[in-house]
């Protein structure tokens, strides 16, 4: 779901939880709707991530959002990441 798409889903309510979430060395954005969870995209359609908490919580905010959940279980900040034009 591209940052367009959720910010119209912001406008009207429809966003239940948003969830930030660690793996590996990248964090991504999971955001739970009436029908069901929604993973943030690009607007190429590739998973929008980030590489700290900082980056991520700030672009949450900036949709109008002010109450996340963090799972950091699986995430290793110090792990080097490759990032890529094709990710």
């Amino acid at each position: 779901m591209d940052e367009k798409t959720l910010r119209l889903l912001v406008e009207n309510g429809a966003i239940k939880q948003i969830h930030i979430i660690g793996n590996g060395g990248l964090l991504h954005v999971e955001v739970v709707t009436p029908t069901g969870k929604h993973t943030a995209t690009t607007l190429k359609g590739k998973l929008k991530t980030w590489t700290n908490i900082h980056s991520a919580a700030k672009w949450v905010r900036a949709l109008g959002i002010g109450t996340i959940q963090l799972n950091i279980e699986r995430w290793q900040p110090d792990q080097k990441v490759m990032l890529s034009n094709n990710v």
